[in-house]
């Protein structure tokens, strides 16, 4: 059987680095992709326009699917100050991030693919920030008005361009309605750095991290632990297996 070249361009929910979910990783054990060697190009901290900048790579190791995992760096940078201060410094953004910037750049990592590779392309429905869908705290109102609003982007974007639509953002939404958690009220680097200790010199698991910081779905309010991280993976699986199975249309 032809070996399958399936390139997953995103951030750090595809990076899967340090005590984050490890989901290309998780997908490459499956017998199932016993033929297909997954291509990692997730960068932590990438902006959409970042991936855009990053697509030549992509397109040059012409892959036969490509999965776009990418915006909620977008989305934190939007609501927390101190985020949009590192970015800007860090990636080189050239801009404020915006719902209407990331639907450009978005639309230009998709029309760049169809028109110089011919890969299957599915865009995912980005994982929701914190876990209280009900929420009065003003952050983490404001971030569930944006998770909804980049999911409706990427489906209308998806819908437009013929491309497949991975409804993980509205997964994960169901799961969160019926099992609430905490609120993400602040974005600080210290219990980052913190968590990073916990992993790589306490030795403990991002499952174990996500247990002691309170979460259900997260390890940290913003990475996936394992049960957030599972129900990404098969959800892609679908695809991978045959991109029919998710659709606009059957969402």
């Amino acid at each position: 059987m032809k070996e399958q070249i399936i390139a997953c361009l995103g951030s750090s929910t595809v990076a899967g680095k340090g005590q984050a979910y490890n989901l290309i990783g998780e997908l490459q054990k499956k017998p199932e992709n016993e033929h297909v060697r997954f291509l990692n190009f997730g960068v932590g901290g990438d902006l959409a326009y970042n991936a855009l900048e990053r697509l030549p790579r992509v397109i040059a190791a012409r892959p036969d699917q490509v999965i776009v995992i990418i915006g909620g760096n977008d989305i934190l940078a939007s609501v927390f100050p101190n985020v949009w201060r590192i970015f800007r410094l860090t990636k080189h953004v050239p801009q404020q991030p915006s719902l209407e910037w990331f639907k450009e750049n978005v639309q230009s990592i998709v029309r760049e693919l169809k028109a110089k590779t011919t890969a299957r392309v599915a865009l995912v429905s980005l994982p929701q920030v914190g876990e209280d869908p009900n929420s009065n705290n003003a952050a983490q109102e404001r971030l569930n008005a944006l998770y909804r609003q980049y999911a409706e982007v990427l489906k209308e974007v998806a819908q437009h361009e013929q491309v497949t639509y991975i409804p993980f953002y509205e997964r994960l939404q169901e799961q969160i309605a019926m099992s609430p958690g905490r609120a993400f009220t602040a974005f600080r680097f210290l219990p980052f750095y913190r968590d990073t200790f916990r992993y790589f010199v306490l030795r403990k698991s991002g499952d174990e991290i996500a247990r002691l910081n309170g979460w259900k779905f997260h390890v940290d309010g913003v990475h996936l632990n394992s049960r957030g991280g599972a129900m990404l993976a098969d959800l892609m699986q679908e695809f991978i297996t045959d991109a029919s199975v998710v659709t606009v249309d059957a969402i």
